[in-house]
């Protein structure tokens, strides 16, 4: 395999679990249980989790009135994204 379809497999991979993080998250703040750090969250989109934590926040309709989130998430998605496309068309 080369190193474009291992780029593409990681993003992918980590997406699923950020996606996964922030369902699990918005189900612990239901729940007033001990909860998901942002800062934790922000990690795993930088890690290139982006697109995933972003369709989670958008499907558990979770941290959307954050500021932060709201504007930064979305960027950072389209910064991977991108990557992604680069990678595909190699």
């Amino acid at each position: 395999m080369s190193l474009e379809q291992w780029g593409l497999i990681y993003i992918g991979i980590i997406s699923i679990i950020g996606f996964y993080v922030m369902g699990l998250d918005k189900k612990k703040a239901r729940k007033n249980e001990y909860r998901i750090s942002e800062k934790t969250l922000w990690i795993l989109s930088f890690l290139g989790g982006a697109m995933g934590t972003y369709w989670g926040m958008k499907h558990f309709r979770h941290k959307t009135k954050h500021t932060s989130f709201r504007e930064g998430l979305p960027l950072l998605a389209i910064i991977y994204l991108v990557i992604v496309i680069i990678l595909w068309t190699r």
